[in-house]
């Protein structure tokens, strides 16, 4: 059972209880204060978007005008269980279980916002391919250096709120442990027709990851990470104008018109080398480029940049400061836009999971080819030999990713069980 320390933030606390997850974990939540009373939804059903990724609309925004993303997150990967993947009665079980979740919860922040997926594996219990316009690929390592386990999960539920307590409880009601959900009765769970084959857990935002850095063996006594840091790298990622729109990122015709794929990652950090080898300079100069940090562009965590990261113009120094010795993530990263937009909608949180410091990459885009070609943009393909395969080559050198996987994200329409053309 978890139980509330005096000696511990409410924050720490309840990102803890999410990562433990359960009943006891819910309610320490709720005797610590937090989401005892959460707002219902005010929105009816049928006025809720399509998207099941449209967001941003009900997510609070900073002074710059980036969206805050949620604090806590709960990642549920799915095995089918049930006999036919078309069955109605299973499907209309789904369907209420997810519509349950929407009326108990207001959408955003301070309620409940969630997607469901479905893998390549999923879709292959069909006879019937996926349709034209669909591009939903199996995973595959993404660079010669990796070699990540390719998970072949049927489904994935991400669940994500400022309340430890509204995921958690949202987990409950999902997987049969709740009969009432934020005063409302429960209608429908995965029971019967998905168990959950893995859980993650993840958070984001000022100060979480100065917080949980005491949970990570490599750097628990040196405690690095700065206080003003949403992610366990130190910097802020959530630049409104670094990020695709969810326009962009939206199927744009077919049956899965308004829908959306996921990229998920897991990825394991080295922050020790990050933090205690590497200088402050250097670490502005691999996460952004070097103009930044020969001029001292980035304040702290870099919230002083407001809306941009303002790489592009180091886009244009991309293979002069190659052959001088590093290149920096976002710098490569401007290589891979379309029309100057990015092709990402980015959802990546730090985690804790395992007591290991990671990330949970998670991406939306209309094809994950796009995601690849962002990916090969990262790897530095094409650029001088001064700098390594990864050392010196943007932060490839402090990350190794464990898991991939893709999925399909339907419009809310056809999120239960879709069939490959469901017309």
């Amino acid at each position: 059972m978890v139980r509330p320390s005096r000696g511990i933030s409410r924050r720490a606390f309840v990102r803890s209880a999410v990562a433990i997850g359960g009943v006891s974990a819910l309610s320490a939540c709720l005797e610590r204060g937090d989401g005892a009373e959460l707002p219902q939804a005010s929105v009816a059903l049928e006025d809720l978007p399509e998207r099941q990724h449209a967001w941003n609309e009900y997510l609070e925004r900073d002074g710059h005008g980036n969206h805050v993303a949620p604090e806590h997150h709960v990642l549920l990967a799915l095995e089918y269980v049930g006999e036919e993947p078309t069955d109605e009665t299973d499907r209309d079980e789904l369907e209420a279980a997810f519509e349950t979740l929407e009326r108990a919860f207001e959408r955003g922040n301070d309620g409940l916002v969630f997607t469901v997926g479905y893998g390549p594996a999923y879709f292959e219990r069909f006879d019937d391919a996926l349709p034209g316009g669909v591009d939903l690929p199996p995973p595959e390592p993404m660079a010669a250096f990796e070699d990540p386990v390719l998970d072949e999960y049927d489904a994935l539920v991400h669940l994500a709120s400022d309340h430890g307590s509204a995921v958690l409880s949202a987990e409950e009601a999902l997987t049969g442990g709740l009969s009432e959900l934020n005063g409302l009765a429960v209608e429908g769970s995965l029971e019967g027709v998905f168990t959950v084959a893995d859980r993650r857990t993840g958070f984001i935002g000022q100060g979480l990851p100065a917080e949980r850095q005491e949970e990570v063996p490599a750097i628990e006594r040196e405690e690095p990470v700065p206080e003003d840091a949403p992610m366990f790298m130190g910097f802020e990622s959530g630049f409104r104008r670094n990020q695709a729109s969810e326009d962009r990122v939206t199927i744009r015709e077919g049956p899965f018109a308004d829908g959306t794929t996921t990229h998920l990652s897991r990825i394991r950090l080295d922050l020790r080398q990050w933090y205690l080898q590497d200088s402050r300079e250097q670490r502005v100069s691999k996460m952004f480029c070097p103009a930044h940090a020969a001029e001292g562009r980035v304040e702290g965590a870099g919230h002083n940049l407001g809306d941009d990261a303002g790489v592009d113009g180091c886009a244009e120094t991309l293979e002069e400061d190659a052959r001088s010795g590093v290149v920096g993530h976002s710098q490569k990263l401007v290589r891979a836009r379309e029309d100057d937009d990015p092709l990402l909608l980015r959802r990546d949180v730090s985690s804790t999971d395992d007591g290991e410091a990671g990330v949970h990459f998670l991406s939306h885009q209309r094809e994950v080819g796009e995601f690849a070609a962002v990916r090969e943009a990262m790897n530095g393909s094409g650029l001088s030999s001064a700098i390594g395969t990864r050392t010196n080559n943007g932060i490839l050198q402090y990350l190794e990713v464990t898991r991939r996987a893709n999925f399909l994200v339907p419009p809310r329409r056809h999120r239960s069980l879709p069939e490959p053309d469901p017309g």
